[in-house]
């Protein structure tokens, strides 16, 4: 029998913030947002305080005024390299594996025994703590919805010590009945609220119902998938998470922007990080689209926001072209009298780059060579020397200030790991 096993790190950023801060461990400790803007992650501490996702990181001191919260800065350098180590142990020790996340991956166990299962995953979770010091929770059942289900009771419920296993039409009941319909792999929140107000508030509530109905009251194959794995169905295709169909890179800044050059430079940056993620997944896209946005907190300012698109002939992952794609919408939609706050990047029609069509007319083979080799040469630069070793001038900040640096984060830790000058040093 073929099972599934998620494989999720418990309170990822926090407990990689915690791995070279073992002082930290029982102390309540948030992980902020880019910029420091709001809370992003919790400790389970930080969780019982009342702290919630997305509280500005400026309240917590006037809610929480005689504790002592631990806040950090988001470090994804760190937090990637950490959790790079944990998906190595997973492959290592798995037949066949898929990473879903930065935090999470689906192993795949072909012909397992109950007995080897509750061996596999106890073996894993004791591996990865003592190796990497990242606790990590794992689910396992015969689809991936289930195991997903799985990894919420093995999170919240010592007893199971790290490892639920959902392995019969029994356990799949009681373990639905028992979980919110808003937390089901699949549901979305607006087809949670529309559920929920149909008095259907648990995954049984859900199941129990005819896939006709399913098919009929919302006519998408994703909610009728769920449908059918919460059945015990396995019917999710193991890539189906492995491609994002859009990729986004945006931030608020730290303060607000005025110019044009300045956002320019912002969104020039931002652009040539989503070009790196679509080659990542080996993707290239077809609409390249920005927005801006002004201090929605300061009413006494011009209020404003607005986006604009470009769509390619032939669809593209080169740095050159998306950045210059997207400094051509910036142009359309820049107005000099506001004072912006906040802009992204979007790329949609994302397709694989093994799938592109070209355009009989504007299609240069030669070019198109060129630059996949340009790119493909400044990645691994990139990835020999350091992130932005090579950039376009375009993405230059004034004062030869990089693009992680010109992001405000003043309670950020240390990259052990990854750089020579924080390397921890025994006295």
């Amino acid at each position: 029998m073929k099972w599934y096993a998620i494989c999720d790190c418990d309170n990822c950023y926090v407990s990689c913030e915690r791995v070279f801060r073992p002082d930290l461990d029982g102390k309540p400790v948030v992980v902020l947002s880019n910029n420091d803007g709001c809370v992003v992650a919790r400790s389970a501490e930080a969780k019982q305080l009342g702290i919630k996702a997305g509280t500005p990181f400026f309240q917590l001191r006037q809610l929480f005024p005689s504790t002592r919260i631990e806040a950090f800065s988001s470090n994804y350098e760190l937090y990637g390299e950490i959790t790079g180590r944990v998906m190595a142990i997973i492959r290592d020790m798995a037949p066949q594996c898929f990473r879903y996340s930065i935090d999470e991956a689906f192993a795949i166990l072909d012909g397992f025994s109950h007995e080897q299962l509750k061996m596999w995953g106890t073996k894993l979770h004791d591996r990865v703590l003592h190796s990497v010091g990242m606790p990590i929770s794992i689910g396992i059942a015969p689809n991936k919805t289930l195991a997903k289900m799985a990894s919420h009771f093995a999170k919240k419920y010592p007893g199971y010590n790290h490892v639920c296993i959902i392995d019969s039409d029994e356990r799949r009941m009681k373990a639905s009945k028992l979980y919110p319909i808003g937390e089901v792999w699949g549901i979305g929140h607006r087809y949670a609220a529309r559920l929920e107000s149909m008095g259907i508030k648990t995954a049984f509530d859900f199941a129990v119902h005819a896939r006709s109905w399913v098919a009929s009251t919302f006519k998408t194959i994703v909610v009728e998938r769920t449908w059918s794995e919460l059945n015990g169905i396995d019917c999710v295709p193991d890539d189906i998470t492995a491609t994002k169909k859009s990729v986004c890179t945006s931030r608020s800044f730290n303060g607000m922007v005025h110019d044009f050059d300045t956002l320019r430079t912002h969104i020039a940056n931002f652009a040539a990080r989503c070009a790196e993620k679509l080659r990542k997944q080996q993707s290239a896209t077809n609409i390249v689209g920005v927005f801006i946005d002004s201090n929605h907190f300061r009413p006494e300012l011009t209020q404003y926001q607005n986006m604009a698109e470009v769509t390619f002939s032939t669809p593209s992952s080169s740095t050159i072209d998306i950045v210059k794609a997207a400094t051509s919408c910036l142009r359309k939609i820049y107005r000099h009298d506001i004072f912006y706050k906040r802009a992204g990047v979007i790329l949609m029609g994302v397709v694989p780059n093994t799938a592109i069509q070209p355009d009989l007319f504007t299609f240069n083979a030669k070019r198109h060579e060129h630059m996949a080799h340009l790119d493909s040469t400044v990645d691994k630069i990139n990835k020999v020397d350091g992130t932005e070793t090579v950039i376009l001038s375009s993405q230059q900040y004034p004062k030869g200030k990089k693009f992680a640096d010109a992001i405000k984060h003043e309670h950020k830790s240390a990259c052990p790991t990854t750089r020579w000058n924080d390397i921890i040093k025994l006295t």
